[in-house]
């Protein structure tokens, strides 16, 4: 599922649904998006009789939408474990599919086969200096019969970590991030022939797991400390909505910074003839044992470690203290699965466009969890289908939309967004070719919009969201939003609360946030380069406790999430005014003044980044020529100095300082030739209209790269990529950025005007455009 917000971005690692830099955080933090409320006959995309009749559609669209409906939803698709594989996961989709269709949708299932392995042995046991044996299972709690129904579930396991029967030394790593390898190292800990055990949070769970193994460990235990979602953060379940200590997040560690999909058929649709790599030479599949573990059955491993105590920061709320090791813990894993493929069920849903056909609005949310999924992801699979039954009632009072809608509800987004990008991948000449909008939701609870995407779409979502009813207040969702960010930014908050609160307080738009990866909007974003938007509510629940666990269930949403389905209904309006909006429009409802503002944000964010840099290579130098750190150390407990930084070279942005420059001269001109051109009815005739909306459905695609990234050649888009080391998490302008913290600076140097020249392409077909309307 998406990451909600930068607090509980660790569910996903710790994003979708932002690990973000210090500039990111200015214009992105928390992946809002507002805006000051336009003039009542303001609708981008429409002359102002159009707008009219698009908001009666949407009232008559509001008025169908029903919480009832997605309580009861919900409470059916979660009654059994629902993963792949499962029985229940394929009579949801086959229930799905009879709803679209009774609801006038043509509706179909699209079939995949997938690698899935399944577990059939999972033992871990403390072999020394004691013994314990961990219990690897999650009882049920009173007061949740869903939580006794777990004889069709499987036990807590990650997903494409490798088989193994190993015994090993105990190293404990905190989060398992880069920095605490070279915390270890400057104390001259090696992990070499060990087994680690880190905790979640701080960074996506499969990059624990790979730099495990590139530090030369032969396991990885993966553990959910109370300080980040147990008892230290509020009451347990079944009192409190917070992680029991026996809960268990499950989840995948397949390496999706190098695609998504399934892990045997890269680029290429998983069809029962599709040509397969062999397990062993599958990139995305790890090459260690991995297992997730409670609290409960942590506790005495780590209390069984000794050597070193961990740095203040590496200390959970568990009642121990916590020490690095290696030894004299040492323990034994056991791992062995079912590597069989298995089928995967899309369901596919198509009202045809009644005067523009050929472009597509796609939407979708996915339907399998790891267990019950009652929240991840059923909440918000439950308002895509309220979305599509008010739709239905419009088609059976007459209505139709001028172009074509897709709805599209995911099996396998969990075990690595499988769903959705094998059907990208079966369909991608067409998609690019006709999709004008993918919109994704994941879940969805009480609290706040959080949204994320292509920054052309800013100013339709800040319109959509100023008429939308915030149900706990008497305002819109925009302008409690508003009012929480400036509630934030006071005070001693620090610099980029305060920038978020000034901005909020301004009556000028905010940027959406960059997307990275976490969820289905991957392929098409960043494979396909179609423009995005992911669209959720969240914040003021109490779910991140029992994120991927058995305890994922309607007992628990209905209690944690959204007792009354109100923000349900408030997810169904906002998404569905979005799809009817991009659906009706007399043009694709596009605006760039902002595009140029976020992406000229990044550009400075990369100066900085190198100066910042070199400044830093700079200083660690003197001290280190100074013996400082020796100096200052306490002998009692060594910790060597950190390791000497190459020099950073002065890098040439010029190009991109020029193509910026000329974005921010083309997104003007367009902004303004459109405003002009609305304000006399949108005076273009059928042809034209056709003409523009084509050059506005390929602007996205400019901004791709033929050859891909560095080294993952499925992510291609050069503006948006999920960061090498942080999984989810988004990198703006990927190429440049990672490779000026890396220290790469020949290719910061290549890509530099790469990313000029994509950007080029993007105010060339923007120009044409602007010509059109003049």
């Amino acid at each position: 599922m998406l990451t909600r917000n930068i607090a509980s971005s660790e569910r996903r690692a710790m994003a979708s649904r932002l690990a973000v830099t210090t500039l990111q955080a200015t214009c992105l933090l928390a992946c809002v998006t507002i805006a000051a409320e336009p003039p009542p006959s303001a609708m981008l995309g429409f002359s102002a009789a159009h707008a009219s009749d698009e908001r009666a559609i949407e009232q008559r669209f509001d008025s169908a939408l029903d919480a009832s409906d997605q309580r009861a939803w919900v409470q059916r698709m979660a009654s059994a474990p629902n993963q792949v594989g499962t029985a229940h996961d394929k009579a949801n989709a086959e229930f799905m599919l009879e709803q679209f269709r009774s609801w006038g949708w043509d509706a179909q299932i699209e079939t995949f086969s997938i690698l899935y392995p399944t577990p059939k042995l999972v033992a871990l046991q403390l072999v020394a200096p004691t013994h314990f044996t961990a219990k690897l299972h999650e009882p049920a709690v009173p007061g949740d019969r869903s939580s006794a129904n777990t004889a069709t579930g499987l036990p807590p396991y990650n997903v494409y970590g490798a088989d193994g029967d190993i015994t090993g030394e105990l190293v404990y790593v905190n989060f398992g991030m880069p920095d605490d390898y070279k915390a270890l190292a400057r104390r001259g800990i090696s992990v070499q022939g060990k087994i680690v055990i880190a905790r979640y949070r701080g960074g996506w769970r499969g990059l624990k797991v790979k730099l495990a193994y590139e530090h030369g460990a032969i396991g990885c235990l993966i553990y959910s400390d109370p300080h980040d979602d147990g008892y230290f953060m509020g009451d347990t379940y079944p009192r409190g909505g917070w992680r029991p200590p026996d809960g268990v997040q499950r989840g995948s560690v397949a390496d999706i910074t190098l695609y998504s999909g399934d892990p045997l058929t890269p680029g290429v649709a998983a069809t029962a003839d599709a040509k397969r790599l062999s397990i062993a030479d599958a990139p995305a599949i790890m090459k260690i044992p991995a297992l997730p573990i409670s609290y409960a059955d942590a506790q005495p491993l780590l209390a069984a470690i000794a050597g070193p105590v961990a740095p203040t920061g590496w200390r959970g709320a568990l009642p121990i203290t916590y020490h690095i090791g290696p030894g004299p813990a040492k323990v034994h894993l056991h791992v062995e699965s079912d590597w069989s493929q298995k089928p995967i069920y899309d369901v596919i849903a198509r009202i045809r466009g009644s005067e523009l056909p050929d472009e597509w609005i796609v939407r979708g949310n996915h339907h399998d969890g790891w267990v019950f999924g009652a929240w991840d992801p059923l909440s918000g699979n439950a308002t895509m289908l309220s979305e599509a039954k008010a739709i239905g009632t419009l088609l059976k009072s007459g209505w139709r939309p001028r172009r074509t809608l897709i709805y599209c509800s995911w099996d396998a987004e969990e075990p690595g967004l499988i769903g959705s990008t094998e059907w990208a991948e079966m369909h991608a000449q067409e998609l690019q070719r006709h999709a004008v909008l993918y919109v994704n939701s994941d879940s969805n609870v009480r609290g706040f919009l959080e949204a994320g995407g292509s920054h052309s779409l800013e100013r339709l979502l800040n319109e959509v969201t100023a008429g939308v009813h915030d149900p706990e207040t008497d305002g819109s969702v925009q302008a409690r939003l508003r009012a929480k960010l400036r509630v934030d930014g006071f005070g001693s908050a620090n610099d980029e609360a305060k920038k978020l609160a000034e901005a909020a307080a301004s009556s000028a738009d905010l940027p959406i946030g960059a997307l990275g990866s976490g969820s289905d909007f991957t392929p098409f974003l960043q494979h396909l380069g179609i423009a995005t938007l992911s669209i959720e509510y969240g914040g003021e629940d109490d779910d991140d406790g029992i994120y991927h666990s058995d305890y994922d269930t309607f007992e628990h949403y209905v209690r944690f999430g959204d007792p009354t389905f109100a923000y349900g209904v408030v997810e169904s309006q906002t998404v569905g005014h979005v799809v009817l909006r991009t659906a009706d429009a007399d043009v694709l409802p596009m605006q760039f003044t902002d595009v140029a503002d976020v992406f000229d944000g990044y550009l400075k964010e990369l100066h900085k980044l190198a100066d910042d840099k070199r400044v830093h290579a700079e200083r660690l130098g003197a001290l280190l020529a100074a013996h400082a750190f020796e100096l200052s150390g306490d002998p009692t407990r060594p910790v060597g100095p950190p390791a000497q930084e190459s020099d950073v070279p002065y890098l040439d942005f010029a190009p991109l300082d020029n193509a910026i420059t000329r974005l921010k001269r083309s997104a003007k001109a367009y902004d303004d030739a459109y405003a002009r051109a609305a304000g006399t009815g949108l005076l273009l005739n059928d042809a034209q209209r056709v003409q523009l909306d084509q050059l506005l459905q390929g602007l996205e695609q400019t901004l791709m790269t033929e050859d891909g990234l560095p080294g993952r050649p499925w992510f291609r888009h050069l503006l948006y990529a999920p960061g090498m080391l942080t999984g989810y998490g988004v990198k703006t302008m990927p190429t440049v950025r990672e490779a000026i913290e890396e220290g790469r600076w020949d290719q910061a140097s290549q890509f530099i005007p790469i990313t000029a020249h994509a950007i080029d392409a993007y105010c060339q077909r923007l120009d044409a455009a602007t010509a059109l309307i003049h």
